[in-house]
């Protein structure tokens, strides 16, 4: 229960609560347990992949909505719906597996349809085992696109895969 919850992690002495892992919204106790978190004085963050409504915590989480690219074979477009739901000081970012991902990425980002102040762009790392179907980037190829495009956006290194690599388990 969200009251559990706020047991377990008191403990911590942390004052920020960060929600993640396959996709919290669609746990229905999340909202709840956000407004619990909320109300014990935490900051709350929700990363969620923008596919489920953000409305039951907009205003009251900061969320992470990570767009999903098309190389990644999971955009359904749900995010869209939510676009106009975010706040300013929420995130949106991109893991760019593909020139086609970066390319796709940049026209939204230029749309000026993301209200948001952070705009994250990360280069994805090949899948293992699944050579083709996950083709990934380099780091410093994305890194040069953004400069020459002069995007409004910051460059991120997943670095769990830098400092564990890419086939770590748990991480």
């Amino acid at each position: 229960s969200p009251e559990e919850i706020l047991g377990r992690i008191s403990d911590f002495k942390v004052r920020h609560a960060l929600l993640t892992g396959g996709e919290p919204l669609l746990q229905r106790p999340v909202p709840t347990l956000v407004r619990t978190l909320k109300e014990a004085g935490y900051t709350v963050s929700i990363e969620t992949h923008g596919e489920v409504s953000i409305e039951s915590v907009s205003g009251i989480a900061r969320v992470v909505m990570d767009i999903k690219t098309p190389s990644s074979g999971m955009n359904r477009g749900g995010w869209e719906k939510n676009l106009p739901l975010l706040n300013e000081t929420d995130e949106v970012k991109f893991v760019i597996a593909s020139k086609t991902d970066y390319e796709w990425a940049r026209e939204l980002v230029r749309s000026g349809r993301i209200p948001t102040r952070e705009i994250l762009f990360s280069p994805a790392v090949p899948a293992l085992g699944m050579p083709g179907r996950f083709p990934g980037v380099e780091a410093r190829w994305l890194a040069e696109k953004i400069l020459e495009d002069r995007l409004p956006v910051r460059f991120q290194i997943q670095l769990h895969k830098v400092i564990w690599g890419a086939d770590r388990k748990g991480v």
